[in-house]
């Protein structure tokens, strides 16, 4: 273990908390720490817009948790087993509760933007997995723990937080998707459409990690609305529906 991996250890985090693009601001303002994904050879550099590239040690709630600011994503020129570099940093530094957090497009009429959806089962869209190489038969029944979901779910209320639950859909990105796609991912059941997550909840789950993902709904899909899709719409939005998250956080990190 390397210098930066055993601050991460020893910070004794009682869960880890990758965000989604334009969600950085629930990060408190000063950090106890930070660690640079520099410091860490297996980890890239993210290149996307709103991603900072850093591990953040925080309390919340007098919780100790460790924000993973940023990720990488296949779109940029990464395979599966990079991108989900930062959950084995984690895992490796103890972590066994893994939050996940993304910016999504809306596939459910009913689940309008500036809303969270916890995620409650996936459809990894993707092509590829990060445990290719071996006969890694994990078992993917239930992806997203029960427990943490009751916890989230029941902080949602405490805090007056509007929380839909749902299906992601993962796919590779970068381009948006056509109408014509949304319509079929729909059909397969999807709520919600985006282009990360799924590979690192499949990462955390053959580590053991009990895991709870979140997707905060940033734009309706294409098809759903006449109003053309961008990345600045997204970070936009996530930074107005940071408050929420950070008020569900509050309520729940305690019972984790």
């Amino acid at each position: 273990m390397n210098d930066s991996s055993q601050r991460l250890s020893e910070w004794g985090a009682a869960a880890g908390i990758i965000l989604g693009s334009g969600l950085n601001p629930i990060v408190p303002e000063q950090p106890a720490e930070v660690v640079s994904y520099a410091e860490f050879s297996e980890i890239p550099e993210p290149s996307c817009p709103g991603h900072a590239g850093r591990f953040a040690l925080c309390q919340i709630e007098g919780v100790k948790i460790i924000f993973a600011q940023g990720r990488v994503h296949l779109y940029e020129g990464h395979n599966a087993n990079a991108v989900t570099a930062i959950v084995r940093t984690l895992g490796k530094a103890g972590i066994t509760n893994l939050i996940l957090t993304n910016a999504a497009g809306s596939a459910n009429p009913q689940f309008a933007p500036g809303t969270w959806m916890m995620i409650n089962d996936h459809l990894n869209l993707t092509g590829t997995t990060p445990l290719l190489g071996g006969p890694n038969f994990i078992d993917m029944s239930s992806v997203y723990s029960p427990r943490l979901r009751d916890i989230f779910g029941n902080a949602a209320k405490k805090a007056a937080v509007q929380l839909h639950e749902g299906i992601y859909a993962g796919l590779l990105g970068p381009q948006y998707e056509t109408p014509a796609e949304v319509r079929m991912i729909q059909k397969l059941g999807a709520d919600a459409i985006g282009m990360s997550t799924v590979l690192e909840a499949i990462q955390a789950r053959a580590l053991g990690m009990n895991v709870a993902a979140f997707s905060c709904l940033t734009n309706f899909a294409a098809g759903i609305s006449p109003t053309p899709l961008s990345h600045d719409e997204v970070l936009e939005t996530g930074k107005s529906a940071a408050g929420d998250f950070g008020r569900l956080l509050k309520a729940a990190l305690p019972g984790i």
